[in-house]
This record gives C-alpha cells, structure tokens and sequence, in this order.
C-alpha cells in the first residue's frame, strides 16, 4: 500500500509542482507522510495500518518528484548532477540508517510501532527547515514574481553569471507566453521533442527497477538465506552490509556524474550490473543442481566447499550494488530533473516517477512468487537480460547532458526531434553545445 500510495503521490506531484511551487509541494509532502507515521504508529487495527502506509506512500511520492527538480532549479549546470545525486544518497543512506534503527528497537515493547513512528521525525525536521528556504528562482520567474527570482539567483551565481542566468530565464519566459498556460498529461504526446525526452527519462526510471534493485534492497535478507544462510542474525548483518555499500557507492557516483556524464556512468553501470545478475544466476545454479555438492565429496574441507555458492552469491549481492549504485542509482532522477522544458517539468517529472514506482510495485510483488515458480537462478538470469535491454535503450535514447544549461537542453530535443531542418526552423542557429 505505500507502493499504491507512492504511485498516486507521484501523480499528484508533478501538477502540484506546476501549479504551487516546489516549496509549498515539499511541505505538503512533509505533513501528510509525519501524518502517516503517526496513524501507523497507534494503529488499532490492520485496517488503520494500511491508511497509514497509504498516506506515507503518498508523501513519498510527492517528494521524490518535488526534491529533484527543486535542487536541479537552484544547482548551477556544472554540479547539477552531483547535487542531485545528493537526494539519491539521502535515499540510499537512510536506507541503512532504518536497519540500524529496527535493530535498536527490536528488543523494545511495541517494537513495531517504534519503527514505523519515529520515521516521522526526519519529515518533521525537514517541515521546519524548509520554511527557511526560498521558492525555486526558475518558478518564480516563469510565474512572473522576477524581483524574488533574482534574490535567490543571486545568492547562487556571481554577477557576471548572474546576468546570464536572467537573459537565459527571460528567454523562458517568452517561450513560455507563447505557449498554452496549462500543460496537460495528453500534451506531453503531442509534440515529438517531448515525447522522445518523456520516453528517455521514463526508460530509464522504469529500467531502473526492473534491473531489480529494490528486489535487492527489499528482500536482501531473504536472498541471503536462499543462498545458504540460515541465522536471521547473520542475514540481517549482510543485509546492512550490502545496504552500507549502496550509500557509499551513491557518494562515488556524486563524485562521478559531473566529471565522466550521465550516460556513460550509466552503460558503465549496467555492464557491471549484467556480469553480476549472472553471478548470482550461477551462484544459485550450482546451489540447486547439486554439482558443487557432487564436487566437494570427499574433500577435506567439504563443509566449507559446499558453502562456496553461497558465498559466491553474497559476492554476486556486493557487485551488482557496488556497481548499480553509482550509475543506475542517480543517473535515472538527475536526467529526469533536467531534460524537459520549463512548462513541462513538472508534468514530465512526475509522469516518470510514477512509472518508476509502478515498476517498483511489480518487481516488488513477482520476485519471489518467480523465484518460487521458476528458481532464483532463472529469476536472476531474467533480471540479467532487462539489464541488457536497459544497456541497449540507453545507448540508443539518452543522450549526455552534463554540463547542458536548461535552454541547451530544450535545443537538443528539438534537434534530435527535426533533424536537418532545425537550422531552416532556426532553432540552433548560432548555438554551440
């Protein structure tokens, strides 16, 4: 249910970006998911429970179109990336901070009713903090409130850089007027830039999961026992393990994404995330056939040969995190912060988080009902094969955009939409990039 409810948020928040600003967005945000950490904590009943994670579904949602998009419209291009990729590494990081936070608990009365409220507090904190803030200097100039717009910019850029960001800011706002005044769902189809820039950064959210890193992050301590592992302790402590290096790896692709590019670090990452997927494929291969049993017979050291798939596994986990992290973590939400024209930002923004959360829900819910039906084994070689799918896409329909103002960005689209007649258009006509 907090999967449904992240689908819906998400929905929602790309027009309440649009339409109120990304600050009031991120506060409403803020309150309905402290809202749901407090009906899950007291819940009566099963039935209260399941309003509650909808609800912190929904504020979920709405943060993860909203917090990108606010931060990319206040980054200077030349560490876009890297300061969105700051979001992932919040995500990731507080990941691990919550295994830690469960395990403190579990020897608490009411142990689950602890976990699930103190998840309140950090959307508290950050209510507050918000409220010290300002708007995105990008949304206030496109909604006509240009002295507040220019306060904010010149708290980020010098003076120089600053008179460039107003005349590129103006030129927005002329593209703007001439435009409709309200972008619909439908709207983003009908025009061929949009709609190849939809279909980049939906791709890639959508690719994103179905690579299998939240079936990684959710069932991690189910995969380890699959492979061998029996003691729940044990399984939880890999899990952390596994869960730590997905936030240190998000820290190396900050570092990464404005130096080497969106769209290499990406195929980078997914090669290394197809070698892994077939690790694991082999692991749990040579678990279920019996031939490394059939091998260790004999051996001296044949508890500890026996063992040798699982912890070939644990080493298949390690890599794909060790490389998905960087890449196919950030790479998907720092694109989509950044690829679509102002009027279709928030539009756009909120339609591919919503294809990434409901990517998320069936992944979530057919992992293990495949790895029953079919084998982990074929259930990784499978994931192995999205990932190849996803190595392909991208090399075909994203194209790089480090280091690409807003408006060069709108350029690109437009020339890969038209082709040769963009300059006959006029589109790039004196335009370098």
């Amino acid at each position: 249910m907090a999967l449904v409810g992240a689908i819906i948020g998400a929905a929602i928040g790309g027009w309440a970006n649009d339409a109120y600003g990304r600050k009031k967005t991120t506060l409403v945000a803020d309150v309905v998911f402290a809202i749901g950490a407090v009906i899950t904590s007291a819940a009566p009943d099963p039935y209260v429970l399941i309003l509650g994670r909808l609800l912190i579904g929904l504020g979920v949602g709405i943060a993860s179109v909203t917090a990108p998009v606010y931060i990319a419209e206040a980054s200077p291009s030349e560490i876009r990336g890297a300061l969105v990729s700051t979001n992932v590494l919040m995500i990731t990081g507080g990941q691990f901070l919550s295994y830690l936070v469960n395990l403190a608990f579990t020897e608490v009365p009411g142990t689950w009713r602890w976990m699930l409220g103190v998840s309140g507090l950090p959307a508290v904190v950050q209510f507050f903090l918000m409220l010290f803030l300002p708007e995105s200097p990008r949304w206030l100039y496109l909604k006509k409130e240009k002295s507040e717009a220019v306060a904010v910019l010149a708290k980020i850029y010098e003076p120089d850089r600053l008179e460039e960001e107003i005349d590129q800011l103006s030129v927005a706002l002329e593209e703007e007027l001439h435009s409709k005044s309200a972008v619909r769902y439908r709207d983003v189809f009908k025009s061929k830039e949009i709609r190849l820039a939809f279909l980049a950064g939906a791709g890639l959210q959508a690719f994103q999961q179905f690579t299998g890193i939240n079936t990684v992050m959710y069932y991690s301590p189910t995969i380890v026992q699959m492979a061998g592992f029996h003691s729940n302790r044990l399984a939880l402590l890999l899990s952390m393990i596994i869960a730590g290096m997905n936030a240190a790896g998000t820290v190396v692709g900050i570092y990464l994404i404005d130096r080497v590019g969106r769209r290499r670090l990406a195929l980078t990452s997914l090669l290394g995330v197809i070698i892994s997927l077939c690790l694991l494929s082999a692991a749990f291969f040579l678990q279920s056939s019996g031939a490394m049993a059939d091998l260790c017979e004999g051996s001296v050291l044949h508890r500890t040969c026996k063992s040798g798939p699982a912890w070939f596994a644990i080493l298949g986990l390690a890599l794909y995190i060790a490389f998905f992290s960087p890449g196919m973590g950030p790479v998907p939400w720092a694109v989509n912060s950044e690829i679509y024209p102002q009027a279709y930002r928030g539009v756009c923004g909120g339609m591919s988080a919503t294809v990434n959360w409901i990517s998320n829900l069936i992944v979530a819910q057919t992992f293990l009902s495949l790895a029953a039906a079919i084998g982990s084994a074929m259930t990784f070689l499978i994931l192995a094969g999205v990932a190849v799918l996803a190595f392909i896409f991208v090399f075909i329909f994203v194209p790089e955009t480090k280091g690409l103002s807003f408006e060069q960005l709108d350029r690109l689209w437009k020339e890969r939409a038209w082709g040769s007649r963009r300059d006959r258009e006029g589109l790039l006509e004196g335009d370098e990039f």
